[in-house]
């Protein structure tokens, strides 16, 4: 199945979705009361090896005592061994409400995990994945991409906090943005910021990743839950000019302006968009 796909469920709303580790699933209603748009569960990289089997039992204990919780799980990638329990995890539970699946460039494999019947965010970490894109993107149950910055860098070699890696990492995010884009899904997440007591760098961070187009970010403490939120909310300035173009719409029809600029459809429908998302 191609082509576009309207948004459904959980990820409607998400900008800054919060990680915690499964063998901490103690913390789940702590997370969710923290004021994340979800909170994902960690199967992969906050688990050790030794201890998949521990986590998936401490998340399935929780989810049977709290039937009306509602969580995301970012599962173990293809290649991993662990697939097929976590998949059996996730299908057996109802408050499984969304899939992350790690290290997204086979087709099949993300068609396998989206045959489940729910929906899936699929991360981008990996060079193969970046020219996978064009097909991934196109799996029907795809509702939202997110970029694994730290990941990726590994596996492109790269240097992430020099000019050279960040160009690099920028083209995987560009590619990421268009791909999505064309295939209908709503923006991406931008990756984790590791450095959770450095809210001012955070803040930057959010503020471009906005600015290049993704929808939100994904998040490691609920230290920057706030951070992120502000980031990709409407500052009052443009709730302001919004509102006045949404007013002197309906006072004409076709181009006109509003603060000294034309306004035409494109305009309009930016307009738009910035109400909504307040």
């Amino acid at each position: 199945m191609t082509g576009h796909k309207e948004p459904t469920g959980m990820a409607t709303s998400l900008r800054c979705p919060l990680f915690v580790p499964a063998t901490r699933a103690g913390l789940i209603p702590k997370a969710q009361a923290s004021g994340a748009d979800a909170v994902i569960v960690d199967l992969e990289d906050a688990v050790a090896m030794d201890r998949k089997d521990e986590a998936r039992d401490a998340l399935a204990a929780f989810l049977a005592d709290d039937p009306e919780a509602r969580v995301i799980v970012r599962i173990n990638a293809a290649d991993s061994g662990e697939l097929d329990a976590d998949l059996a995890l996730c299908e057996g539970h109802a408050g499984i409400a969304g899939i992350m699946s790690p290290k997204a460039e086979s087709r099949g494999a993300l068609e396998r995990v989206a045959r489940l019947g729910k929906p899936v965010w699929p991360l981008l970490e990996t060079p193969a994945g970046v020219l996978a894109l064009e097909s991934l993107t196109r799996v029907a149950g795809v509702e939202q991409f997110a970029f694994g910055a730290l990941d990726f860098a590994f596996e492109a070699n790269l240097t992430p906090d020099s000019d050279g890696g960040r160009a690099v990492l920028d083209y995987a995010r560009h590619q990421l943005l268009m791909h999505s884009h064309a295939a209908g899904l709503m923006p991406p997440l931008e990756s984790v910021y590791p450095d959770f007591k450095n809210p001012e760098r955070l803040h930057a961070i959010a503020l471009r990743a906005r600015d290049m187009g993704f929808g939100g970010m994904l998040c490691i403490h609920p230290a920057q839950i706030e951070t992120v939120r502000t980031a990709f909310s409407p500052s009052e300035d443009e709730l302001g000019w919004a509102q006045r173009v949404m007013d002197a719409s309906r006072r004409n029809s076709g181009a006109f302006q509003v603060d000294g600029q034309m306004v035409d459809a494109p305009v309009l429908a930016r307009a738009q968009r910035i109400l909504a998302l307040n």
